[in-house]
């Protein structure tokens, strides 16, 4: 029986997941492929790709599936704050292990996290998906042209920025682009660059496609998308600013800061169309603001929105951050130290965090309990709809719905100073940290105040970017510039920046090799 796409007890959200849980345990059933994945052909293939229906479900279910690869395990987190020791753990070895950059430790966590299974099952999913959404066109009337183009470069961007991902983690890996009807035969890894230069050039290939707004009258996109309007679709969806953003981010990581500049810079100059505007710190910080629900300032994330049957006890970065009184947990498994904290905001008059005259906080916007043994980050808070209130007994259940962000604004006008102060435009790369700086309440730069401009720059990115999984690799490019740091310097020669390729991809396929470093 086919659904209504606006009836009103039809949930494609929930739906979409449904079958994104069926993909992750297909994908994850086979255990001697390259890539330790099992064809998603398996799954009703009779009745799938006969109409708009099953494209919606199954484009959808990449975007769930990229949150799981996301989040799994706390993922984005670990990789990102906790590697950077922007964090330090109280209790967990495990975490310990990562923060002191022993890797190969014996810990599940350790293990699951050198694993790149969950990103080819993104991958293989919308491999599938490209191959076959031109049946659903020949099958279903209803399913336009303009249609099939906007899901296909949906689908490029989001597994384009998946092999992005894999290679900030693990530097070399496989780049497969076709199912092979289901068998993968045994694949070396590609160089990095390889892989991101692909990367690259499937997204250029798609960008103008992409409309800023879908469901809305956008130029790219007229009318409404799917049978709903763009309440439904707001921050959920890839869009041309998101394809930007992530090549930003591509050309960042390559150090190829010209494309980091212009990329930027296009962001920037779609923000009109977008509806998108820098994050006032309230909404920032707010557990029912910016990284609850779905908001157009989402340049890229995935959603977990409790109103629609999302969210979860695992999976977000408040369960690695938060503690009594926001949920019944004595300690949080991470926590930044008090001294760190200072040393990070040490300007009067920041309105994330500062303290007063007389050394107390003026603000528990990011930080909660400051004066105690362990404060709580409580910058992102979202418990179950966005009741993170000391107060309510919502509060007290360690169920949470926030967001997996990967960029927002703030971030990118940071990397765009970060581009120009490398390519010598000093002023231009002071104008956008003042843009910053400003939000938040701060002076404007000052070289006597903030020392050199890219030392500045980052340290901004820090502070503002803290919990959402940047630092590490801002700390991989920041050395890169400087090459101050004799011990960092060395971990990039020899690759150390990278995670190990698990032992159990190794053994299943012979023609990969594990990463120097970590031989």
């Amino acid at each position: 029986m086919k659904r209504n796409l606006n009836h009103k007890n039809y949930n494609p959200v929930k739906s979409a997941l449904a079958i994104g849980v069926a993909i992750i345990l297909m994908l994850m059933g086979s255990c001697k492929k390259v890539v330790d994945v099992k064809s998603t052909r398996a799954v009703a293939e009779v009745n799938m790709w006969n109409k708009l229906e099953d494209t919606r479900a199954a484009l959808l279910g990449i975007y769930g599936l990229t949150r799981a690869a996301m989040v799994e395990n706390n993922a984005h987190w670990i990789y990102g704050d906790v590697r950077g020791k922007q964090f330090v753990s109280p209790t967990r070895q495990d975490l310990k292990a990562v923060i002191d950059n022993r890797l190969t430790a014996s810990y599940k966590t350790l293990d699951q996290l050198s694993n790149w299974r969950r990103w080819y099952a993104v991958i293989n999913a919308a491999n599938i998906f490209l191959e076959r959404v031109r049946d659903v066109k020949k099958a279903d009337l209803r399913y336009t042209a303009s249609n099939m183009e906007i899901d296909i470069a949906q689908a490029r961007v989001l597994r384009a920025f998946a092999y992005f991902y894999m290679v900030r983690i693990w530097g070399n890996v496989p780049l497969i682009i076709s199912s092979h009807d289901g068998s993968f035969e045994n694949r070396a890894q590609n160089s990095g660059a390889e892989v991101l230069a692909w990367a690259e050039k499937e997204i250029l290939g798609v960008v103008n496609v992409l409309p800023n707004k879908y469901g809305e009258n956008d130029p790219k996109q007229p009318g409404l998308y799917y049978g709903e309007n763009h309440g439904r679709w707001t921050g959920s969806l890839v869009r041309r600013i998101s394809a930007y953003a992530v090549l930003a981010h591509i050309a960042a990581w390559q150090g190829d800061y010209i494309k980091v500049a212009s990329n930027a810079t296009k962001v920037i100059n779609e923000i009109g169309s977008a509806e998108i505007t820098l994050t006032d710190v309230n909404s920032l910080t707010s557990s029912n603001g910016f990284f609850s629900s779905k908001r157009q300032g989402h340049l890229l994330g995935f959603n977990s929105v409790y109103e629609h049957g999302e969210g979860g006890m695992s999976g977000h970065i408040e369960e690695l951050t938060l503690a009594f009184p926001f949920v019944n947990k004595a300690i949080p498994d991470i926590y930044m130290s008090k001294d760190s904290i200072l040393n990070t905001f040490n300007e009067k008059k920041d309105t994330r965090f500062g303290l007063d005259t007389l050394g107390r906080p003026t603000t528990d916007r990011y930080f909660y309990n400051f004066d105690g043994r362990y404060p709580i980050f409580s910058k992102i808070k979202v418990i179950m709809a966005g009741s993170a209130s000391t107060s309510t007994t919502d509060a007290k259940f360690s169920f949470f719905s926030s967001i997996a962000l990967f960029t927002r604004l703030e971030d990118i006008y940071l990397l765009r100073a970060e581009a120009s102060s490398v390519l010598g435009d000093r002023q231009g790369a002071i104008n956008d940290l003042n843009t910053i700086r400003s939000s938040r309440g701060l002076p404007n730069y000052s070289e006597v105040t903030n020392g050199l401009v890219i030392d500045a720059i980052f340290k901004e990115r820090k502070r503002e970017l803290i919990g959402e999984g940047h630092y590490w690799f801002d700390q991989v490019r920041y050395n890169k510039i400087r090459q101050n740091n004799s011990v960092f310097t060395e971990l990039i020669k020899t690759g150390g920046i990278y995670w190990p390729v698990s032992e159990e991809l190794l053994q299943q396929n012979k023609l990969l090799t594990q990463n120097q470093y970590w031989k």
